[in-house]
């Protein structure tokens, strides 16, 4: 089985910065994608940032040049740079990464639990 762990979330004023953290443990053969979704109060779930396992990135245009993503593939953990916050970036923030578990399988979705970003005014 593959876990997904998240860290780093907390309450950060509008302006401030914080980094996230998710670290990908198990019975993993590669790791493909990786990347940020978040869930506003009262909003769908939308995508934040993506990395390829070649470090190739995506950004949503609400955070580009304000987020950045990095992946460390020696330890398979995906981070998420969070600078010049602000409240609307309030949201709980799911990471994911696309996991395969042997050669013989397909890669598939695998999430984090989700941590809570909340910045204030």
């Amino acid at each position: 089985q593959v876990q997904l762990v998240e860290g780093g979330g907390g309450l950060v004023q509008a302006g401030g910065s914080l980094r996230l953290s998710c670290a990908a443990s198990g019975s993993i053969f590669s790791v493909d994608d990786m990347g940020w979704y978040r869930q506003g109060p009262g909003k769908q779930r939308e995508l934040v940032t993506t990395i390829t396992s070649g470090g190739g990135t995506n950004y949503a245009d609400s955070v580009k040049g304000r987020f950045t993503i990095s992946r460390d593939n020696a330890k398979n953990t995906v981070y998420l740079q969070m600078n010049s916050l602000k409240p609307e970036d309030t949201a709980v923030y799911y990471c994911y990464a696309e996991v395969a578990v042997s050669w013989r399988t397909s890669s598939r979705i695998y999430w984090g639990q989700g941590t809570q970003v909340t910045v204030s005014l």
